[in-house]
């Protein structure tokens, strides 16, 4: 294994994972804020960092190596140099609404005073006006912030490591995210893969960058084995960056087959893996919500034609689609909540879907999902299980807050 990217399935032996620490942008902002920072609640900071430490902890004491996104990004800058700092400095200017302009260039002036590590970290935690000392002068400058308490939105949602890039095989992609408050997000991934010493000029493919169009995020990308995919359509990935995608693995890596898997578009069901995901050889999580009459779900296999194009099949048999493409005599499908309407509507809320396999048939789960957790067990599964009275929170689970780096093949 040369790649410092290695990942060819979701059960693989977990031996390297990205996580981001929850730090002040979980709550530097208000409820009249949540909708627009896509969160529905304020978590409360202290406790929030002690159950993402016991989190990491867990993985840790199964032999994982925890990589941190805030830590990796500061060496990556440092390692680059005075002008890609510049560089990255007026992209992340730019993409947060200031390409130019007396406010651009307060903000320039107030964070290039800093060092790298108080940069990154006052980018991730968002601009309040009061930090700046700076008074708009002209009326566009002025009506660009009236009423409004920052300069810079915080990015609550970073500690969801999973969205902004997921790695396939010995690459990646680096996404290009559905809304404004998360888009930002992957610019930080990109700059370590571009620059960090551990990824850069080692031979990582990046399946598809962040300059899209097209919206595709990490919670809707499951690497089932080396060259089957699974990937949701869902409210944060299209079906034409699902073809892209396609299309890139199909030309330049060893993936073969691509599963996209329609799930209903609302905040409650965002990514494939809040509903779906894999535990096992032939094991699976799945929320009934998703669900229609029979089981029955739209899928659409899709595998390279010929000069270049795609071909698409469509079915609705998730369980036989799941069989053909692993070559599976039978897979065991476990229900969130054990198929009871209240009890896996509630635990799906609180991710009981989200599981994250740090190795086959041992998983992840937040501990307030019992109900789900003890039908793992049931299955055969061994279950780990993390604090989460305010990650959850923030609509996420394990799976979410981690983004794999390094498996061992299965």
């Amino acid at each position: 294994m040369t790649s410092p990217i290695h990942v060819t399935s979701e059960i693989g032996k977990l031996k390297t994972v990205l996580l981001k620490r929850p730090g002040r942008e979980i709550e530097n902002f208000t409820p009249d804020m949540m909708p627009r920072l896509l969160f529905d609640d304020i978590p409360y900071l202290p406790i929030a960092q002690k159950e993402h430490d016991y989190f990491a902890d867990t993985l840790r004491d199964n032999g994982v190596e925890v990589l941190y996104l805030e830590k990796l990004a500061v060496e990556a800058l440092d390692a680059a140099g005075d002008k890609v700092r510049n560089d990255y400095l007026e992209q992340m200017l730019t993409e947060s609404g200031y390409a130019t302009g007396t406010i651009h260039d307060a903000l320039k002036e107030y964070l290039s005073s800093m060092n790298n590590q108080d940069m990154v970290n006052k980018i991730m935690e968002g601009i309040r006006k009061n930090e700046v000392d700076f008074v708009p002068t002209d009326l566009v400058s002025a009506a660009e912030t009236e009423n409004y308490e920052f300069y810079m939105d915080p990015m609550p949602n970073l500690y969801f490591t999973r969205d902004p890039s997921a790695c396939i095989g010995e690459g990646l992609s680096i996404n290009h995210m559905t809304f404004p408050a998360r888009q930002r997000e992957s610019l930080f991934n990109e700059i370590v893969i571009k620059y960090h010493p551990r990824f850069a000029d080692k031979g990582v493919h990046v399946w598809r960058d962040r300059n899209h169009d097209t919206r595709i995020e990490g919670g809707d990308e499951l690497v089932l084995n080396d060259h089957v995919m699974a990937i949701g359509v869902s409210q944060r990935t299209s079906a034409d960056a699902i073809q892209d995608i396609a299309k890139s693995l199909f030309k330049e890596g060893h993936f073969d087959t691509v599963i996209a898997i329609k799930i209903p578009h609302n905040h409650a069901m965002m990514h494939l893996d809040t509903v779906f995901t894999m535990i096992n050889y032939d094991q699976f999580t799945v929320h009934p919500g998703i669900l229609g009459e029979g089981g029955h779900i739209d899928t659409w296999t899709i595998t390279p034609g010929k000069n270049g194009d795609l071909n698409l099949d469509h079915r609705t048999d998730l369980k036989q689609v799941l069989k053909d493409a692993l070559k599976l005599d039978d897979l065991d499908l476990i229900p969130t909540g054990n198929g009871d309407p209240i009890i896996a509507g509630r635990e799906q809320w609180n991710d009981g879907s989200n599981t994250l396999a740090i190795a086959p048939g041992v998983v992840v789960t937040y501990n307030r999902n019992y109900v789900s957790n003890d039908l793992l067990r049931k299955h055969g599964l061994k279950v780990l299980e993390v604090i989460s009275s305010e990650l959850s929170r923030g609509r996420g689970g394990p799976r979410c807050m981690s983004c794999p780096i390094v498996r061992e093949d299965i």
